[in-house]
């Protein structure tokens, strides 16, 4: 069966499929711990849900078996020393940094679609079958359930590494009601290496495998939609939707793999964009070139309060000529949003000049 379920998968784009069980109780320990310290911010939802995160009956009722998936994302296109390329423009700091993954289209959909089309695939094969599939969309520890199935192990910045593709790669899974024999899971392969710890610029890696999402730039750039603290705001440099570094640092990535979907290639407008004309963009623009990116779930006040935070960074650089970031900040220092004018206006205090 697990052979046919590859074959399928591989001819939807899918790089590797596991099954895991549904015991997931030696996890929760671990779940707990983490909402305690906090470590969650503001992302509600994962105290709301609790426990159902580790136990997947309680989330789809007759549920005996999850079938995993990952799906490489790096774009088609991606040359050879692209960590390398990928540190150099976080130099640029004239430039806005999207996260690889959110370059291309957005996942979520991507993923989606194609896990449903595989479990129709299934019960067209076997018969009538229970199922209901998901990807970062419901209360599910999708690291957990790769980890035992044998997508990879848990590297110490807590994504899922793969020695065949190191982590960049999105997770999906497939809930249904019939037992299959859970694929065993493999070794981990970090051993001493602190590489991702050691790059984080807002050290949201606290320890190994334990990450405070309130100092990752992923979540405040992403999750959060509040004013960020003064002290992180200088560390996000110039990374305007996610951040990647602890990937980038990560020696197993010289192995990730290119998609084999166009779905995943960078769309015109968002790479290498400089940060005068992002955050020109007037919210019809910011929806039209965010149309189908997971870009537009943060909304266009939020997209400005990020670029503003990264042109204030740059703004501190002495030994450049500032006269257009400073009229594209002003421009914007009489938005609407609260939120937008003060970071705004701290961006316009961080020139040397001003004071």
């Amino acid at each position: 069966m697990l052979g046919q379920l590859q074959t399928w998968a591989q001819a939807l784009g899918f790089s590797q499929i596991g099954i895991s069980g549904v015991d997931l109780s030696s996890a929760e320990p671990g779940l707990l711990a983490w909402l305690e310290h906090g470590f969650h911010g503001e992302m509600d939802y994962m105290e709301r849900h609790g426990l159902k995160r580790a136990r997947p009956t309680e989330l789809v009722a007759g549920t005996l078996s999850v079938i995993t998936a990952r799906m490489d994302y790096l774009p088609s296109q991606t040359p050879g020393d692209w960590q390398a390329l990928e540190f150099a423009g976080l130099n640029k700091i004239d430039q806005g940094t999207v996260s690889v993954y959110a370059r291309g289209r957005d996942y979520h959909k991507v993923m989606r679609q194609r896990l449903q089309k595989l479990a129709v695939r299934l019960s067209q094969h076997i018969g009538p079958l229970g199922h209901r599939a998901f990807t970062d969309s419901a209360p599910v520890l999708e690291a957990e359930l790769a980890v035992r199935s044998g997508m990879g192990w848990r590297g110490k910045h807590t994504l899922v590494l793969n020695r065949e593709a190191g982590s960049m790669f999105f997770l999906g899974e497939i809930f249904i009601d019939m037992a299959l024999e859970p694929t065993a899971p493999v070794q981990a392969h970090c051993g001493s290496c602190t590489a991702c710890i050691d790059v984080c610029p807002t050290q949201a890696i606290v320890a190994p495998y334990q990450l405070d999402a309130r100092r990752c730039i992923s979540y405040l750039t992403i999750e959060y939609a509040g004013s960020i603290a003064l002290e992180l705001r200088p560390l996000m440099g110039n990374r305007i939707y996610g951040c990647d570094d602890c990937q980038l640092a990560c020696p197993w990535n010289k192995y990730a793999q290119r998609s084999s979907l166009k779905d995943f290639d960078s769309r015109e407008g968002l790479t290498g964009a400089s940060l005068t004309r992002l955050l020109d963009w007037s919210e019809e623009e910011f929806l039209r070139y965010t149309e189908g990116s997971p870009i537009r779930r943060i909304g266009h006040a939020q997209w400005l309060r990020n670029v503003a935070i990264a042109l204030g960074n740059a703004m501190r650089s002495a030994s450049l000529e500032k006269p257009q970031w400073r009229s594209a900040l002003l421009r914007r220092l009489d938005h609407p949003s609260a939120i937008v004018r003060e970071h705004v206006a701290w961006a316009l205090a961080q020139d040397p000049s001003s004071t």
